[in-house]
C-alpha cells in the first residue's frame, strides 16, 4: 500500500477514521495517542491484534461512532509485523473505514538519551544495553516502516510540534484540502525527513558574520533587512513563490492532504528562518492554510 494510494480522495464520507500507531519504543507513541485523544479519537494502547476487528465492530455499532486510534508495537501481545499487516489489510478494504498506519521513528542516539534520562528499560533489551534493544526493534519493525502510510520522525520534534503535525494530518476537525507546513532547518543537523520539497538558501548574505546580528534570528527585523538587501534575494523569493503557487494545486488534485516545504541554511537561525516566514506570508495571502515551524533556531550558526 503506497502513501499516494492512501491519500487518494476515494474514501466514503461516512467512513470512520482508524489509525494504527506503531513504531520504535521511545519515539513518542504515547504522546501521539494522547494528542489524537484530544482531537476526539477513541485511543487505546497495546491492544492485542486479535482484538482489533472486534473493537472496530463495537465502535461501528455505536449510535455516534468515534474515530479510533490504536497503539500497537513490539510490546503488544501476539505482535509480529506479518500479523499486523494481515490484520490491517483486512480493514483497509472496508468501505466503512478510513484506515491508515502511522509509524513513529527517531534517531538511535536520541532514543538512547530518552531511555537514559527516564531510567526505563527498553522492552527488547532485557539485560543488554539499550542500544541493543533499539537495534533489534529496528530490524523487527523495518518492514512496517516501509509499508506505513505516514512516517513521522520525532527526533527534532517537541511534544507541541508533534501534536500540531498530527492535527494537520488527522484531526477530524481539520478543513478539507491541502495543509502546508514550511519548516526552516540547519544543514548541519540534516534534512527534515518528512520534507516533500527542499530548498537551499545558503547563497544569501549570511547575518552570522555580522556580530550584532549573530545572536538574533530570521524573525528579527534587523536580520530580515540584512538578508533582503542582498540583490539575489528578491528575484529568488519571487521565482520560488511563483513555482510553489503553480505546484500546490497539483498536489491538491492528487489528493495529498499535507505538504511539507523545507528551507535550509547552514545553522538554521537566520536565512532559512527569514525565507520560511516570507514564503509563509506569501502563501497565506494567496489563500492557502500554512503553518511555519523553525526546527533549529536554538542552535548557533548562520
Amino acid at each position: 500500500m503506497s502513501a499516494d494510494a492512501a491519500e487518494a480522495p476515494n474514501t466514503p464520507a461516512a467512513a470512520t477514521p482508524l489509525l494504527i500507531v506503531t513504531g520504535l519504543s521511545g519515539a513518542g507513541k504515547s504522546s501521539a495517542l494522547n494528542a489524537l485523544e484530544d482531537f476526539g479519537y477513541e485511543a487505546i494502547d497495546n491492544l492485542p491484534l486479535s482484538l482489533l476487528p472486534e473493537l472496530v465492530r463495537g465502535t461501528k455499532a455505536a449510535a455516534e461512532p468515534r474515530p479510533i486510534a490504536v497503539g500497537i508495537d513490539s510490546r503488544t501481545r501476539d505482535f509480529t509485523v506479518a500479523r499486523l499487516w494481515e490484520t490491517a489489510e483486512a480493514l483497509f478494504g472496508r468501505e466503512d473505514l478510513a484506515a491508515k498506519v502511522i509509524f513513529l521513528d527517531c534517531d538511535d542516539d536520541v532514543l538512547v538519551r530518552r531511555y537514559t534520562e527516564t531510567r526505563r528499560r527498553h522492552p527488547l533489551a532485557a539485560d543488554r544495553p539499550v542500544s541493543d534493544g533499539i537495534a533489534l526493534e529496528r530490524r523487527v519493525l523495518g518492514p512496517a516502516r516501509d509499508r506505513a502510510d505516514q512516517v513521522v520522525d520525532t527526533t527534532s520534534l517537541s511534544g507541541h510540534e508533534l501534536k500540531r503535525l498530527l492535527a494537520a494530518h488527522f484531526s477530524p476537525a481539520r478543513e478539507a484540502g491541502l495543509t502546508i507546513a514550511i519548516t526552516s532547518f540547519s544543514y548541519r543537523r540534516g534534512l527534515p525527513r518528512e520534507a516533500d520539497l527542499v530548498f537551499d538558501v545558503r547563497f544569501l548574505a549570511n547575518p552570522h558574520y555580522v556580530e550584532a546580528l549573530r545572536p538574533l534570528t530570521g524573525r528579527d527585523a534587523a536580520v530580515g533587512a540584512h538578508i533582503a538587501a542582498d540583490p539575489t534575494f528578491a528575484p529568488f523569493r519571487d521565482q520560488l513563490g511563483g513555482l510553489l503557487l503553480s505546484l500546490i494545486p497539483n498536489y491538491g488534485r492528487e489528493g495529498k492532504s499535507y505538504l511539507t516545504i523545507a528551507i535550509g541554511c547552514t545553522g538554521g537561525r537566520h536565512r532559512s528562518v527569514f525565507v520560511a516566514e516570507e514564503l509563509g506570508g506569501l502563501l497565506r495571502c494567496s489563500g492557502h492554510r500554512v503553518t511555519v515551524l523553525h526546527r533549529d533556531t536554538d542552535r548557533a550558526g548562520g
